[in-house]
C-alpha cells in the first residue's frame, strides 16, 4: 500500500475493496470511521468470542489453558492490541474501545477460578490480561519460546480448578 502497511491511503483502501471512494466516505465518513468500525466489530465479535470461550472453561485448568492458548497463538487480539499501542494513546474513543475489550477480558477472567492454597485469587486474576497481551505482544513479535508456554500453563493453573 502506499504509504506503508500502517498507514494506508484513501485511494489503497478503494483499490484493495473494491469499493467507489464515494462508498467509503458514505458508510464510514473517514478512514477513521472505517479504523472505529473494524475496532468495534472486533471487540463485539473476536474479542466477545474469547470472553464467552473464557466463561464456558468455567474454571477447568485444562479448558482454560486450551482457550488462552488459542488466544496467544491467535489473532483475535491483533487488532485490539495494536489500537492499544498505537492510537488509544493519541484517541480518547479509541482508548475507549480497547479500555472495553480489556475490561470484558478482566471480567471473564474474573469470574473463574479458584482460591488456590493462599486464598487469593484476586492476585492472579489481576495480572490475567496484561499476561495475555504480553504474551500475545511475543508471539506476534516473533520472539515466543517456551516460556509461552510455561507461562499459560501456569496462568490456566492459578486460575482454573483441576
Amino acid at each position: 500500500m502506499g504509504r506503508g502497511a500502517g498507514k494506508p491511503s484513501v485511494d489503497d483502501l478503494v483499490s484493495h475493496l473494491g469499493v467507489h471512494r464515494n462508498s467509503l466516505y458514505k458508510t464510514f465518513g473517514s478512514k477513521r470511521g472505517l479504523y472505529l468500525a473494524a475496532l468495534k466489530w472486533s471487540l463485539e465479535h473476536e474479542v466477545a468470542g474469547l470472553v464467552e470461550r473464557v466463561t464456558a472453561a468455567g474454571g477447568h485448568t485444562e479448558k482454560t489453558h486450551d482457550v488462552l492458548a488459542d488466544a496467544v497463538t491467535g489473532t483475535e487480539l491483533d487488532l485490539v492490541l495494536l489500537a492499544a499501542v498505537e492510537r488509544a494513546p493519541v484517541d480518547a474513543e479509541v482508548a475507549q474501545v480497547v479500555g472495553e475489550a480489556f475490561a470484558a477480558l478482566d471480567r471473564a477472567v474474573g469470574g473463574v477460578g479458584h482460591t488456590g492454597e493462599n486464598g487469593d485469587a484476586r492476585a492472579a486474576h489481576a495480572v490475567a490480561t496484561p499476561l495475555l497481551i504480553g504474551l500475545r505482544t511475543q508471539v506476534r513479535s516473533g520472539t515466543a519460546d517456551a516460556k509461552i508456554t510455561r507461562a499459560g500453563v501456569a496462568l490456566a493453573q492459578r486460575l482454573g480448578r483441576p
